[in-house]
């Protein structure tokens, strides 16, 4: 077995060999001539570096094809005409990030999300508020989905007509191009959705296959009859059954049925077909050469499919994203890929590597933080981290405490099941709580996709109304708002500290609330999610200064914790020790960086806690020190008490 393995890994170390061999002369006879000499060395080792990545991976996904090499030719010709038309702005800034590869793990990392038409209403006008996002310590911005899309049924933008046009309600490409520039001058990476696992049924591709031609029909998935969509559907779960039962939709222009794992408007594409490959990494490395510094990869998990399996998290879905980072790797190194993907916990830790994706969202983390401030117990919350937050140590999580999308229970069975609690009877309450049905709850939510079966639902939110505040406001109660302000700074304390990079869903800051107009809106009502996408409240933002209103204390605490993460090498990296606090409500982990170390404590009760004394000297505290948070005096020799819903951090010697 060992040897028929290394027997195969050195027939492959040839091939990669005797293909470069004849493929380099070729790519310099074409592309040298248009460059300088010691640009072109410079593009020919990266070349060589990443070229084994690259064609294990196109061998992997078109090796049987007669005209394999054909393939690999052309997909290196388009990714190196891309890197001849990067501006030279950008290929410096290559040059920097190459010996800095893991820019992204700063403890100045500090991200934000929003929505361009709601945020400032264009491209133009959030180029103005650039001011406003490095007042807050913006250093990474992610803006939701801005490319043109369908009037109507677009997903929210995730259904794309055309990768390389900015929807014209906010702005032109070279708008686009030109924030970019903006934002990286003021030190602030730019983040877009990459959809590859999809396109709107008006992208150009969908139009010339609806219009008979059979060369486009093959850029996706397409059948004459429901044979093989049975097949297919024996072993798939369909992402929202109670909407859209399966997976295909028919169309009867052409009388096929088209692959569409989420809705009937967004065509799976087919990367069994290498056009489809070459065409999505040319609009890929487009978007890196407008400056683009983060894309986040969407759908990542659904993008190979094979018969008789799940379709979900094959190994040649890894193998596609491997092939795209080797070919961002060559052309556009600046750049890195953050992962989306919404699925079991160890299947999300898979995508992340530095071969595949340097970032991940940490959509467990999100879920079980409000797991931990419904229960006021994080012993759920400590067990998972403890098993899943370790990855890849040149890679980074992106944390965060709600996102544009719903919040969902994304936990694992055996980690809630550990504690001695019914899965499926846990997410049940968690609904139930977060959408204030539960007797004694604080939050004002509405259920996303609810199973009238189960009573399992996801929950839409902002981040102020799930925590409290807006039923507090209403009842107009000083304590509950007090304990509302706290449990917001505290979940976004947790996301501040942990390891990885904070991502704040901008209007959290100022504790923006849940806007219901949405269920009048023909094109929103239906749809939840709409309750946390509002308008920013340029109005609200004026009163953080005031830090007797409730936008001052809320945007004030932000402020305070943003800096506490800037100014300590702590909170570099993404490795994090958890550890036992020693009482069920108080979730507690170490951050070290070479000398620096602290200790971090977050109560998730609304009552005083206590730590042991010898906890304290056991967990490395001295006799007496400070928190970072409040300035108050800790000694070590005496009982530690927490306040409700109260956030430390102690610094320690390693």
């Amino acid at each position: 077995m060992v040897h028929g393995k290394l027997t195969e890994r050195l027939s492959m170390e040839k091939k990669v060999a005797a293909t470069l061999r004849r493929l380099l002369p070729r790519l310099e006879e074409r592309f040298k001539p248009h460059v300088e000499p010691d640009e072109w060395q410079g593009f020919e080792e990266r070349l060589r570096r990443n070229f084994p990545q690259l064609f294990e991976g196109l061998h992997f996904l078109y090796g049987d094809a007669y005209d394999f090499f054909f393939h690999v030719e052309s997909i290196l010709a388009s990714a190196t005409h891309m890197w001849i038309d990067r501006p030279s702005e950008l290929k410096a800034l290559d040059a920097l990030r190459e010996y800095d590869p893991q820019w992204y793990q700063s403890n100045r990392m500090v991200g934000a999300m929003c929505y361009v038409d709601l945020f400032s209403d264009d491209i133009q006008g959030l180029i103005e508020q650039i001011p406003y996002l490095t007042e807050l310590g913006i250093t990474y911005l992610h803006l939701m989905p801005l490319f043109e899309s369908p009037e109507g049924d677009n997903d929210g933008g995730y259904a794309v007509s055309s990768y390389r046009a900015v929807n014209p309600d906010v702005g032109t490409m070279e708008d686009l191009e030109r924030l970019a520039t903006e934002l990286r001058h003021r030190g602030i990476s730019l983040v877009l959705d990459f959809v590859f696992n999809h396109t709107s049924d008006e992208h150009e591709w969908a139009k010339q296959a609806l219009a008979g031609d059979e060369d486009y029909q093959q850029y996706y998935l397409m059948f004459p009859d429901r044979t093989m969509p049975n097949a297919y559907e024996a072993s798939i779960r369909a992402v929202f059954p109670d909407e859209i039962p399966g997976c295909f939709s028919y169309r009867t222009s052409i009388k096929k049925w088209v692959w569409t794992s989420f809705y009937n408007f967004q065509w799976d594409l087919n990367y069994e077909n290498p056009e489809v490959f070459n065409g999505m990494m040319e609009s890929m490395l487009f978007l890196a050469n407008q400056g683009v510094e983060v894309l986040r990869l969407d759908a990542i998990a659904f993008t190979r499919k094979e018969l008789g399996t799940g379709c979900q998290n094959l190994p040649g879905a890894h193998v596609i994203v491997q092939a795209f980072n080797a070919l961002k790797n060559i052309a556009a190194p600046a750049m890195a890929f953050k992962s989306e993907a919404i699925v079991h916990p160890d299947e999300v830790r898979k995508y992340i590597s530095k071969e595949e994706c340097e970032l991940s969202y940490n959509p467990q983390l999100m879920s079980l933080l409000w797991e931990a401030l419904a229960t006021h117990d994080t012993r759920i919350l400590r067990r998972s981290m403890e098993r899943s937050f370790g990855i890849d140590p040149q890679a980074s999580w992106v944390n965060y405490v709600r996102c544009h999308d719903d919040i969902g229970w994304g936990f694992a069975d055996e980690d809630v099941a550990a504690v001695g609690f019914d899965p499926l009877q846990h997410r049940r309450f968690l609904s139930e709580f977060y959408t204030g049905k539960f007797p004694g709850s604080f939050a004002s939510g509405e259920p996303f996709q609810e199973d009238p079966v189960t009573g399992e639902a996801r929950i839409s939110g902002t981040c102020a109304s799930l925590a409290g505040l807006e039923k507090a406001m209403a009842e107009d109660n000083d304590e509950e708002i007090e304990w509302a302000i706290r449990r917001i700074l505290l979940l976004h304390g947790v996301v501040m500290t942990i390891g990885g990079i904070p991502l704040i869903y901008l209007g959290d800051e100022l504790g923006m609330r849940n806007n219901y107009a949405y269920k009048e809106s023909p094109d929103k009502m239906g749809d939840s999610r709409w309750l946390h996408r509002m308008r920013f409240d340029w109005e609200a933002s004026e009163r953080r200064g005031d830090f007797e209103s409730i936008e001052g204390r809320i945007y004030g605490g932000f402020s305070r914790l943003v800096q506490l993460r800037r100014q300590n090498l702590a909170f570099s990296r993404a490795e994090t020790e958890f550890v036992e606090s020693g009482n069920p409500h108080v979730f507690a982990y170490f951050r070290t960086h070479e000398s620096l170390s602290v200790l971090v404590m977050a109560n998730f009760s609304n009552q005083e806690q206590s730590i042991e004394a010898w906890r304290l000297r056991q967990l490395g505290l001295r006799k007496t020190m400070v928190d970072l948070v409040s300035g108050k005096m800790v000694v070590a020799a005496r009982e530690l008490v927490l306040e409700p819903y109260d956030f430390c951090i102690w610094a320690r010697p390693t």
